[in-house]
Formats: C-alpha cells, structure tokens, sequence
C-alpha cells in the first residue's frame, strides 16, 4: 500500500465535507493548553452551576487523546441554522410580551442526529480513500471543547459572548467534529476580531457576562430555562421578559451578523409556529400535546413541568392580567415546580391589577 498524502487527503476531506453540506471544514491538533486552563478557572468559579458533567470527566475534555486514544487530529465541521425570512424577526418578538421567544436554534428539527449522520458518512469516505482508520464522531454529545477546537481549525473566533463567529457567515451555527488518528496537516488558528466592541456584554439582560470571553452560566437565559432543573432564582426571573427556550441577545446585536446567510436546511425552519407563539396558546399543552409537537425538537428535553416554569415566568412577565384565570387553572399541578412559578406569576400580575 503506497503511502498516504495527508495532505492531498485534507484537501479531499474538505471538498467532502462540503458536498455533505457542511458549510465549512477545517482541522485542529489537540493541544488545548490555554482552554484547559480556562475551563479550570472558570469551573473552579463554580460558573457551571448545576452543569456538574462540565466537570465530572476530568481532563478528558480538554486532551482529546484521554477521551479517545491514539487521537492526533480532529476535523471540526460547521453548519448554519439561521432561518433569515422563514421566521418572525427576533427583535420584533421580544417586544411583544404576549409571545414567547425561543432561540433561534431550535426552531426546527433537533440538530445532533442529522450532523452526526453526515460526519460518519464522511468518515466513511475517508475510509473508501485509505483503509481503516481510528475515528469517533461528536456533536454537542461527550466532553468535547468544540468552539476552541473549531477556533484551532480556523473556523472563527470565540468572541466575548463566547461563541464561535466567522468573519464572513457570523455565528448562528452548529460544530461537530471527528476526532481521528490520522496526522492531518492543521489550519492556521482564526485570529480574535471583537476590537473593542461590547455589544454583547452591554445587551445581556441578566449581566451573564461578567467580563469579555467569561459568560457566568448561573446567569445566562440559556442555562436557566433549559439546563436548570429546579426553580429559576426569583431575582432573575423579571429579567428573563418572554424568553422561554434560550436566549439570542447576545449575538442578535453582534455586528458580524448582519453577514449570515439563510440556512439551506429545511429542518432547522420553524415548526408549529415557534418563531412567534402566544405563550397562553403554549401555557395550555398538557403533557400529551407538548411530546407530540415538540418530537423531534431539542425542546423535548426540557419535559413538560420545565416548559410551564418557563411559561409561567413569560406569563408572570408579560403584564396581561387577563393572563390570571389561565395560571389559575395549574395551581394544583402535580409538580411542586411548576405550581411554584405559577404563584410567583400570578402574585406579580394580581399586582398590576
């Protein structure tokens, strides 16, 4: 067998990846020296919350080569989510408090499945191409640091928000990677763009992000709505407004994202009319309905009594008394939870009556 063109092979691997419909491909060495330590401090902040699987793997997560041996190379992959004009205009949902805003990510169909898929049919190519090789595939599903594997690979830089942006195509994507044994040549890491602007700092409703490149997970509007398990901090809950799945502030007024595209995916597109629900419509699934239109959605995850927390919070925020009768009717919901952020909801707005 003659011996194999690493370099002509990443060539290769990237023009696959784009015939796969990845919007971009690029490849990363292991050394995640500066993250690891970045992530010790922040998780030694105790900033993770109740994320304690940020923690339990150890180092796994930042050596690549602990969580999968004989690891020398990892190809990252992105793919957009932005819906453009297939949804309601983000801006112009905040500010109607009788509708719920839900990121923008999970309007349409639950991403990991269908990455995943393209990554082992990539992987599949390199196989046809040079034998049998070590490789295991992650979305968002292990302990992986993808952003600062992606910005190693050269698809962007982690801006102060922490997410990943492209120069040219913003940040409203997905990142999956491959990790393999090959020695792939890596790309030039992307260089930090942010200058001095603090648009997302100054945007965050809830100060998550203390200071630049440092977001405070006890905070953020994503981690209290979806990674939360118990009650949302009642100081907190005033500041959420309407937003009832995530949150998109943050990159919503970062400049580099008036260069995003539309994605091309039609199951990142809105189902069910979720870029622009009434949240009394959504405040009255029962369970039954809630598991029917959110199957196959990331929402699903959240379980019913998280998503009427949520709700309720929306509800109680959204200074509708005629909102009363509706909260009323789940005071003697089976889960303490939920009848808990109801009484605060309804405490609220039998205030401003």
């Amino acid at each position: 067998m003659s011996p194999i063109d690493y370099h002509r092979l990443r060539v290769e691997i990237r023009r696959w990846g784009r015939e796969l419909g990845f919007q971009q491909v690029g490849f990363a060495r292991r050394d995640l020296g500066e993250a690891e330590s970045n992530l010790l401090d922040w998780l030694a902040e105790g900033m993770h919350g109740e994320m304690e699987y940020m923690a339990r793997h150890g180092l796994k997560r930042s050596r690549p080569e602990l969580l999968v041996p004989g690891t020398l190379s990892i190809v990252s992959v992105r793919l957009e989510y932005w819906p453009g004009e297939a949804a309601r205009e983000p801006w112009s949902v905040l500010g109607d408090p009788g509708l719920g805003y839900v990121s923008r990510y999970a309007l349409g169909r639950d991403y990991h499945k269908p990455m995943r898929r393209r990554l082992a049919r990539l992987a599949g190519r390199i196989r046809e191409r040079i034998g049998e090789f070590g490789h295991r595939a992650f979305v968002d599903s292990a302990p992986v640091l993808e952003k600062p594997l992606a910005r190693l690979a050269g698809l962007g830089w982690q801006g102060k928000h922490s997410n990943l942006i492209h120069r040219s195509h913003g940040s409203w994507f997905f990142l999956g990677e491959l990790y393999t044994d090959l020695p792939l040549p890596p790309d030039d890491p992307e260089a930090d763009h942010c200058g001095r602007c603090s648009r997302c700092i100054d945007v965050c409703p809830t100060d998550a992000i203390p200071e630049p490149y440092r977001v405070d997970a006890r905070r953020c509007i994503s981690y209290l709505t979806i990674e939360l398990h118990g009650p949302i901090p009642e100081p907190l809950r005033p500041l959420l407004g309407n937003r009832i799945y995530g949150c998109d502030d943050c990159q919503l007024v970062c400049p580099w994202n008036r260069f995003a595209t539309a994605t091309p995916e039609a199951d990142f597109l809105p189902r069910h009319g979720l870029d622009a629900p009434r949240l009394a419509d959504l405040f009255r699934w029962e369970e039954e309905t809630f598991l029917q239109r959110t199957e196959g959605s990331p929402i699903r995850r959240l379980g019913h009594p998280r998503w009427l927390r949520n709700l309720a919070v929306a509800l109680g925020n959204s200074g509708d008394t005629a909102a009363i009768p509706l909260l009323r009717e789940r005071l003697h919901h089976p889960s303490a939870l939920v009848r808990e952020h109801v009484r605060w909801a309804l405490d609220r707005l039998e205030r401003d009556r």
